[in-house]
């Protein structure tokens, strides 16, 4: 399994969120550089952000989330026109869920499992 690993709903429809765009980043020297992106599948998740064997280090993270383009293919609002959720890991290894709930005009996020 993919070290970081998201899972996107619209609590606006109770659905998952398919075709929305995500990119990682990681924080090198201040700035933050592209390591993966892709998006969702039918069930809201984006499986293969890192491949298997990668093993992140210590260091800030970030995952942005594409939302506005998401809620214009539905002829949604959009008030938040991206998220970005910054995170740090210790570089132990762990796996990280990084989940997102999502409607035209709030969004939250949490540590997962």
């Amino acid at each position: 399994m993919s070290q970081i690993t998201t899972h996107v709903l619209d609590t606006a429809t109770g659905l998952p969120a398919s075709n929305l765009a995500i990119t990682l980043f990681g924080q090198q020297s201040g700035e933050f550089i592209k390591i993966n992106g892709g998006v969702t599948n039918a069930d809201g998740r984006l499986p293969g952000l890192l491949a298997d064997d990668v093993v992140l280090a210590a260091g800030t993270y970030k995952v942005l989330f594409e939302t506005q383009a998401y809620h214009e293919a539905n002829q949604q609002d959009c008030f938040y026109p991206y998220a970005e959720v910054v995170f740090t890991i210790p570089g132990d290894g762990q796996h990280y869920h990084i989940p997102l709930l999502l409607s035209p005009y709030g969004y939250s996020t949490y540590r997962g499992s």
